[in-house]
């Protein structure tokens, strides 16, 4: 029978690789559901919450991904709403989350962005204690788990919709995953977007995604969706020139994760921008 009364001697005795697993099992109030998943006072969806006269939770909209020549994109513009307003026009919605994956996450703010930085730390809990990564397949599933634990939540109108995107290095290819609400996991081999610019966004893509883009098309042709996002939804920011705040964007490759820097950003913004004036 095990004596020891010190803090760390629960490690000895769960081999789970599962960090998520773990932390349900230990300190369940730390995990997002405890701390969002129940609101005072209130039940049902968001818009409920918001007819009630109570603030507004921020929400994060446009993401995208697909697939390009060398691997895999994933961007996302960097507004947040609250309700009718603006309430941040530099969030970040694309994260990395290990040396060959990233995530973008569309929805209710503060969970979104726990819910990214608790699956990073679930990646590099499974390699520290088997000794190696997970497969792209494996990281897929495993996001799947955390959405789908995320359906309480849902519940009450925290909705987080995630878009997941690695670099396949037995395959040597880019791989996309989408979910569901419920956590139902689906690959695309082509190009998918979230959030409430999602739908233009994916016009933009069926009309000007091709396979096996050049990395330097595959960025113009993401800034060219998120633009044309904004214009159609309120509640995606597009590019600005005058106070320099562009999308996010990640390319996924047998390099690892990159991001485009602002530089080029800002010249096919500029670009794009030209293209729109000319008669």
């Amino acid at each position: 029978m095990n004596t020891d009364s010190s803090p760390f001697s629960r490690f000895s005795f769960d081999p789970c690789s599962s960090f998520y697993q773990f932390l349900s099992t230990q300190r369940p109030e730390l995990l997002p559901i405890a701390r969002w998943g129940t609101i005072p006072g209130q039940q049902g969806s968001s818009e409920n919450f918001l007819s009630s006269g109570l603030p507004a939770w921020p929400h994060g909209t446009t993401v995208l991904a697909f697939t390009y020549q060398n691997g895999v994109l994933i961007a996302g513009d960097r507004r947040a709403t609250e309700g009718y307003q603006i309430a941040a026009n530099r969030m970040d919605k694309v994260f990395q989350t290990d040396e060959f994956s990233a995530m973008a996450i569309a929805g209710a703010a503060g969970p979104c962005v726990e819910m990214a930085k608790l699956f990073r730390i679930e990646l590099e809990h499974y390699e520290k204690l088997d000794g190696k990564p997970l497969t792209c397949e494996g990281k897929a599933t495993r996001l799947g788990y955390m959405v789908k634990a995320n359906f309480p939540m849902v519940m009450q109108g925290l909705v987080v919709i995630p878009l997941f995107v690695g670099y396949d290095q037995k395959r040597g290819l880019g791989r996309l995953f989408k979910y569901d609400i419920t956590g139902g996991r689906y690959e695309d081999t082509d190009f998918h977007a979230v959030g409430s610019g999602g739908k233009d966004a994916r016009l933009t893509l069926k009309e000007h995604f091709r396979k096996h883009l050049p990395e330097d098309k595959a960025v113009h042709v993401a800034i060219r969706a998120l633009s044309n996002a904004a214009e159609e939804d309120v509640g995606t920011g597009g590019p600005d020139l005058l106070r320099k705040i562009f999308p996010l964007v990640k390319l996924v490759d047998a390099q690892g994760v990159r991001d485009v820097d602002d530089s080029t950003l800002a010249t096919i913004c500029q670009e794009l921008y030209s293209e729109e004036r000319e008669p």
